[in-house]
């Protein structure tokens, strides 16, 4: 088992995804499994096969990679509507209402 804790996060894109690029590499040709752990969404998704989103120390979403684009628990929505996209300006993002969650 690989724990890789933010493994790229202070290299540039092309960095990244060689670092990643080797990692999965490793984690393949030796059978391992890997707990990737990121702020990046869109790097998990396209590295893993399953995502847990936690919040406050507590997981609130579990996922396929292939169905985080449609998640369901508000806060996992707010991390992905959080992510700048070039072709699209918006106004201020929603503050979101934790006090419904479970557990918190």
């Amino acid at each position: 088992l690989l724990i890789a804790d933010e493994p790229t996060s202070a290299l540039d894109v092309s960095v990244q995804a060689q670092v990643l690029d080797l990692i999965d590499e490793l984690v393949r040709d030796k059978g391992m499994g890997l707990i990737l752990i990121s702020h990046d969404l869109n790097l998990v998704a396209r590295y893993c096969d399953r995502i847990l989103v936690m919040h406050a120390g507590e997981v609130v979403e579990s996922c396929a990679a292939a169905d985080l684009h449609n998640a369901t628990h508000p806060y996992t929505q707010g991390l992905l509507a959080s992510v700048p996209r070039m072709e699209e300006t918006r106004e201020e993002l929603p503050v979101l209402d934790r006090s419904a969650w479970s557990g918190t």
